[in-house]
């Protein structure tokens, strides 16, 4: 169950580099977090335009927490937080504050992409001061990237679509491959609704089983919502269902 969040943030770790314009002010997604029946807990993210340092952002939350009978066995209460820049879809400013049963974190990291370079405060323990790491060109965030990916056109996003990708996760750097291997229509507790079925590739060993075993649906139109989350864990197969949304910019066609 330690996993789980981290999981979902995961999901959301993708591309690279364009302007959000698709994404509205108050939008809101949430998703149910289960093994088959057993529900472990919910997910949402909520979208805000706001400005940082005087430029145009949108602000990103994402939390995460166990519910019923596993709340009581393993309690998880995580916080993600991003400034994204809303001309250039980068990251600004990020925040990854989780607790996990007895494991807590909380780190800030100030990205400079002008000299590809990150500034990491350790919160959690003050004593560790800051530091600067080296980064690369377009490297994103776990909430940024989900936001850039929605921004995409659907000629840009589209089955064939292959991407690669470095996004910060905690305290380090990894490579992902985004691919986008066909649609499908996808029953959901709204209707059906037909997305694209999309795998990205991650590094094997360290979460999952397989190098992709992974899998994400998203609404194959304008807005790309997440429909559907699904890992293969050493524990199982995890999956993160939409559960309820609102202000989506377009609207979402299901169909009965």
């Amino acid at each position: 169950m330690k996993k789980i969040f981290y999981i979902v943030a995961l999901f959301t770790s993708f591309l690279g580099f364009a302007q959000i314009d698709n994404i509205a002010d108050g939008e809101s997604i949430t998703f149910r977090i289960h093994y088959g029946i057993l529900t472990a807990g919910n997910a949402t993210l909520t979208t805000q335009k706001t400005t940082y340092k005087g430029l145009p952002h949108l602000y990103v939350r994402g939390t995460g927490q166990t519910s019923g009978a596993v709340k009581a066995f393993f309690k998880v209460d995580d916080l993600y937080e991003s400034f994204v820049n809303i001309d250039t879809g980068l990251p600004s400013f990020y925040v990854r504050n989780v607790k996990e049963g007895s494991y807590r974190q909380h780190f800030e990291t100030v990205f400079n992409h002008d000299n590809n370079t990150l500034i990491l405060t350790d919160k959690k323990t003050p004593a560790n001061g800051s530091k600067v790491i080296k980064s690369v060109k377009g490297i994103q965030d776990m909430l940024s990237c989900f936001y850039y990916l929605r921004s995409q056109s659907q000629n840009d996003l589209k089955v064939g679509t292959v991407i690669n990708m470095n996004v910060w996760i905690d305290d380090e750097m990894f490579p992902f491959q985004l691919k986008v291997v066909g649609t499908e229509n996808l029953k959901t507790k709204f209707g059906t609704i037909n997305c694209l079925k999309i795998i990205p590739s991650v590094i094997s060993g360290r979460v999952f089983k397989e190098k992709e075993g992974v899998t994400m649906w998203v609404s194959n139109d304008a807005n790309h919502v997440p429909m559907l989350l699904k890992a293969e864990l050493a524990v199982g197969s995890l999956k993160a269902s939409i559960d309820g949304y609102k202000n989506v910019k377009y609207p979402l066609k299901f169909t009965k």
